[in-house]
């Protein structure tokens, strides 16, 4: 089930609203855990056991550290980060990892392979992998007291808005409002307005984007043109964009409905200047995730070699995306501009140059990267290189550029461009100074909810990127 769909809108949410406010603030709780089980259960009845597994797991972990001496307490959490990342690399790494063992044996004179297990990837196993693991670790830290309530571990890792897609949420965030909350209709209003965001996001932007983008990835090298493979990478770059942060709205949203403040996922990452500054403004759950359970740990910038860190940090962060040498190479390349920044700022040869060229740059190296995470070998990721900078097949090309480009394209692509880099935010923090401001800005809401749900309801083309991780 996803938050873009007929089902979702018009059938699950109305249910879980009615069943929430109507049967009073002892039952909240319940009615979440229960009807994010069953979210999670209708698009993956036969794994929610993973998901259950996960609660178990990590609610036990978290209870054994309560007493013991800090061996005892360091074996816990050993075990913890064992289970968890087993529990990850058994279902999203081991065909990965048979794959390449079995191109090595290739390499010797044997007939060896060692067959597929082809096990189904839950979805949102990323993420709520990684909630678990935080849990326990913060538990260890003592930076966050133990729960002994199972119930309220298994809503803080399976609470439907940011089960499957994120943001990750740190149990620090919400330990409060787990045990005691107040909703307000300020917050219902800022809820629905943030999921009615988020919704238009994904609903008129990205999944209008992304059928012309499919279609000139999908139809291979040699019908590729350098404007088009350029047209492309601009219209995935905007899809995935509006793809994620248009969920993490609609889950922001939706979190603040049930009394619930989450973090923020995105901060207008296409307006950065850097590759540094992007990874601040970019997925910032996960970035922060990283940092402070993998970078820190490694020792950071204090202790050891920080570009081996950065190095390691960004090889976890490509592989948690996906199975695949394109994720690697994906998360391999920001970090290989990561430490080249970091070392010219070191050795002060930083180049001053004007902001309108650091952020082509900087716009330039995430497009790049975003094209190889989009392909789905690494061969054709050079190939399509290849094209971007001249190197075409010249073959009979099909379809030319305004196939592409529609009218409706178009203006979704520019309407898409300025909103990445916060033209119509800043519209809306002027507007909202106004009493008519605030009223038109309303108005345009319920205009971009009755439009996307409109779209929703005729089917049209809605593929969901981060389904996958």
């Amino acid at each position: 089930m996803i938050f873009s769909s007929v089902i979702f809108l018009f059938y699950f949410l109305p249910i879980v609203l009615a069943l929430y406010f109507l049967l009073g603030k002892r039952c909240r709780n319940a009615v979440l855990l229960f009807a994010s089980i069953i979210f999670y259960a209708w698009g993956e009845p036969k794994l929610v056991f993973i998901l259950l597994l996960s609660i178990l797991l990590n609610y036990f972990f978290g209870m054994a550290l309560l007493g013991g001496k800090e061996g005892f307490r360091k074996t816990v959490v050993t075990l913890a980060v064992f289970f968890n990342i087993g529990i990850l690399f058994l279902y999203k790494y081991l065909d990965f990892s048979i794959t390449i063992l079995n191109d090595i044996l290739a390499l010797f004179p044997t007939e060896s392979r060692i067959p597929l297990r082809g096990l189904a990837l839950p979805i949102g196993l990323s993420f709520f992998t990684f909630q678990g693991l935080s849990y326990v670790i913060d538990v260890y830290r003592k930076k966050v007291a133990v729960q002994k309530n199972p119930l309220h571990v298994a809503l803080y890792i399976s609470m439907f808005p940011q089960l499957v897609a994120g943001p990750i949420v740190r149990y620090e965030a919400v330990e409060r409002e787990i045990a005691q909350r107040r909703v307000t209709l300020q917050d219902v209003y800022e809820g629905a307005r943030r999921f009615i965001v988020g919704l238009g996001k994904k609903v008129l932007i990205a999944d209008v984007l992304a059928y012309p983008a499919d279609l000139i990835f999908d139809a291979g090298y040699d019908q590729l043109t350098v404007a088009k493979a350029w047209l492309g990478v601009i219209l995935y770059t905007l899809q995935i964009y509006f793809d994620f942060s248009g969920y993490s709205d609609m889950a922001i949203g939706l979190g603040r409905i049930f009394g619930f403040h989450y973090p923020e996922n995105f901060d207008y990452p296409y307006t950065s200047t850097s590759i540094t500054v992007f990874w601040r403004k970019w997925h910032i759950s996960l970035s922060s995730w990283f940092r402070d359970y993998l970078y820190i740990p490694l020792g950071g910038n204090r202790r050891g070699n920080v570009y081996l860190h950065l190095i390691i940090v960004f090889l976890c962060t490509g592989l948690w995306h996906g199975a695949a040498f394109t994720f690697v190479f994906w998360g391999i390349w920001h970090g290989a501009f990561i430490l080249l920044e970091r070392i010219g700022k070191q050795r002060g040869i930083q180049p001053h140059l004007p902001q309108p060229l650091t952020w082509i740059y900087t716009m330039a190296v995430v497009s790049i990267g975003w094209m190889f995470f989009r392909v789905d070998t690494m061969s054709y990721g050079w190939q399509y290189l290849g094209a971007l900078f001249g190197h075409c097949s010249h073959s009979f090309i099909q379809y030319t550029l305004p196939y592409y480009l529609t009218t409706k394209v178009t203006v979704v692509m520019v309407a898409g461009i300025l909103a990445s880099l916060g033209v119509f935010k800043r519209l809306y923090e002027k507007a909202k100074t106004t009493t008519a401001g605030e009223i038109l800005t309303n108005v345009f809401l319920i205009i971009v909810l009755f439009v996307s749900i409109s779209s929703v309801v005729n089917g049209n083309y809605s593929p969901f990127i981060y389904f996958r991780f």
